[in-house]
Protein backbone atom coordinates (compact mmCIF):
# COMPACT_ATOMS: atom_id res chain seq x y z
CA UNK A 1 0.00 0.00 0.00
CA UNK A 2 1.27 3.45 -0.91
CA UNK A 3 1.57 5.77 2.09
CA UNK A 4 2.98 9.22 2.76
CA UNK A 5 5.83 7.57 4.67
CA UNK A 6 6.68 5.30 1.72
CA UNK A 7 6.71 8.24 -0.72
CA UNK A 8 8.89 10.28 1.64
CA UNK A 9 11.34 7.35 1.89
CA UNK A 10 11.60 7.31 -1.91
CA UNK A 11 12.15 11.09 -1.96
CA UNK A 12 14.87 10.72 0.69
CA UNK A 13 16.68 8.17 -1.52
CA UNK A 14 16.35 10.46 -4.55
CA UNK A 15 17.87 13.38 -2.65
CA UNK A 16 20.71 11.14 -1.46
CA UNK A 17 21.40 10.13 -5.05
CA UNK A 18 21.34 13.76 -6.20
CA UNK A 19 23.79 14.70 -3.45
CA UNK A 20 26.09 11.87 -4.55
CA UNK A 21 26.01 13.05 -8.19
CA UNK A 22 26.65 16.65 -7.16
CA UNK A 23 29.50 15.61 -4.86
CA UNK A 24 31.09 13.65 -7.71
CA UNK A 25 30.60 16.20 -10.53
CA UNK A 26 30.18 19.60 -8.88
CA UNK A 27 28.25 22.52 -10.39
CA UNK A 28 28.54 24.00 -13.86
CA UNK A 29 27.60 21.15 -16.20
CA UNK A 30 24.63 20.71 -18.49
CA UNK A 31 21.32 19.47 -17.09
CA UNK A 32 21.48 16.45 -19.42
CA UNK A 33 24.76 15.34 -17.83
CA UNK A 34 23.28 15.48 -14.34
CA UNK A 35 20.19 13.66 -15.55
CA UNK A 36 22.21 10.76 -17.01
CA UNK A 37 24.27 10.43 -13.85
CA UNK A 38 21.27 10.73 -11.54
CA UNK A 39 19.43 8.03 -13.50
CA UNK A 40 22.41 5.72 -13.08
CA UNK A 41 22.60 6.49 -9.36
CA UNK A 42 18.86 5.90 -8.87
CA UNK A 43 19.06 2.56 -10.71
CA UNK A 44 21.98 1.54 -8.50
CA UNK A 45 19.59 1.97 -5.56
CA UNK A 46 17.15 -0.47 -7.23
CA UNK A 47 14.61 2.28 -7.86
CA UNK A 48 12.31 2.04 -10.88
CA UNK A 49 12.98 5.10 -13.02
CA UNK A 50 11.85 6.51 -16.33
CA UNK A 51 13.10 9.68 -18.00
CA UNK A 52 11.91 12.23 -20.54
CA UNK A 53 8.38 10.85 -20.37
CA UNK A 54 5.94 12.49 -22.76
CA UNK A 55 2.53 12.95 -21.17
CA UNK A 56 -0.46 14.03 -23.28
CA UNK A 57 -2.41 16.92 -21.79
CA UNK A 58 -6.12 16.11 -21.67
CA UNK A 59 -8.23 19.26 -21.77
CA UNK A 60 -11.90 18.88 -20.83
CA UNK A 61 -11.74 15.22 -21.74
CA UNK A 62 -10.07 15.82 -25.11
CA UNK A 63 -6.54 15.16 -26.28
CA UNK A 64 -5.72 18.24 -28.34
CA UNK A 65 -2.16 17.15 -29.18
CA UNK A 66 -0.46 19.17 -26.45
CA UNK A 67 1.96 17.37 -24.16
CA UNK A 68 4.37 17.88 -21.32
CA UNK A 69 7.65 16.15 -20.66
CA UNK A 70 8.77 14.89 -17.26
CA UNK A 71 12.52 14.84 -16.57
CA UNK A 72 12.44 11.80 -14.28
CA UNK A 73 9.67 9.73 -12.70
CA UNK A 74 10.70 7.48 -9.80
CA UNK A 75 8.63 4.44 -8.74
CA UNK A 76 5.73 5.96 -10.72
CA UNK A 77 5.15 8.25 -7.72
CA UNK A 78 7.72 11.05 -7.51
CA UNK A 79 8.43 13.53 -10.31
CA UNK A 80 11.97 14.90 -10.34
CA UNK A 81 12.47 18.14 -12.22
CA UNK A 82 16.13 18.93 -12.78
CA UNK A 83 17.71 22.32 -13.28
CA UNK A 84 21.25 23.57 -13.81
CA UNK A 85 20.59 27.29 -13.44
CA UNK A 86 22.13 30.17 -11.51
CA UNK A 87 18.83 31.24 -10.02
CA UNK A 88 15.67 29.31 -9.26
CA UNK A 89 12.58 31.25 -10.33
CA UNK A 90 8.96 30.79 -9.18
CA UNK A 91 7.78 29.47 -12.56
CA UNK A 92 9.84 26.27 -12.02
CA UNK A 93 7.84 25.52 -8.87
CA UNK A 94 4.55 26.29 -10.64
CA UNK A 95 5.57 24.06 -13.55
CA UNK A 96 6.29 21.13 -11.25
CA UNK A 97 3.00 21.60 -9.39
CA UNK A 98 1.16 21.57 -12.74
CA UNK A 99 2.99 18.41 -13.82
CA UNK A 100 2.03 16.75 -10.53
CA UNK A 101 -1.61 17.75 -10.95
CA UNK A 102 -1.88 16.68 -14.60
CA UNK A 103 -0.24 13.29 -13.91
CA UNK A 104 -1.90 12.81 -10.50
CA UNK A 105 1.47 12.18 -8.83
CA UNK A 106 1.65 12.95 -5.09
CA UNK A 107 5.18 14.34 -4.76
CA UNK A 108 7.69 16.31 -6.75
CA UNK A 109 11.28 17.35 -6.22
CA UNK A 110 12.82 20.38 -7.88
CA UNK A 111 16.60 19.94 -7.83
CA UNK A 112 19.14 22.53 -9.00
CA UNK A 113 22.64 21.22 -9.63
CA UNK A 114 24.15 24.64 -10.30
CA UNK A 115 24.78 25.47 -6.65
CA UNK A 116 27.17 24.76 -3.81
CA UNK A 117 24.74 22.72 -1.71
CA UNK A 118 21.89 20.71 -3.26
CA UNK A 119 19.81 20.59 -0.09
CA UNK A 120 19.74 24.39 0.26
CA UNK A 121 18.07 24.83 -3.14
CA UNK A 122 16.00 21.63 -3.15
CA UNK A 123 12.26 22.28 -3.31
CA UNK A 124 10.05 19.34 -2.27
CA UNK A 125 6.37 19.67 -3.20
CA UNK A 126 3.27 17.67 -2.33
CA UNK A 127 -0.36 18.06 -3.35
CA UNK A 128 -3.86 16.81 -2.55
CA UNK A 129 -3.01 13.32 -3.83
CA UNK A 130 -0.31 13.13 -1.17
CA UNK A 131 -2.60 14.62 1.51
CA UNK A 132 -5.26 11.96 0.79
CA UNK A 133 -2.87 9.04 1.34
CA UNK A 134 -2.58 7.27 4.69
CA UNK A 135 0.36 8.50 6.76
CA UNK A 136 1.79 5.04 7.46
Amino acid sequence: MVTQKYINQIAYKIVGCAIEVHKELGPGLLESVYEACLLDELKSQQLKVASQIVIPVIYKGKNLGAFLKLDILVEDLVIVELKAVEQMIPVYRAQLLSHMKLTEKPKGLLINFHCENITKQLIPLVNEYFANLPIE
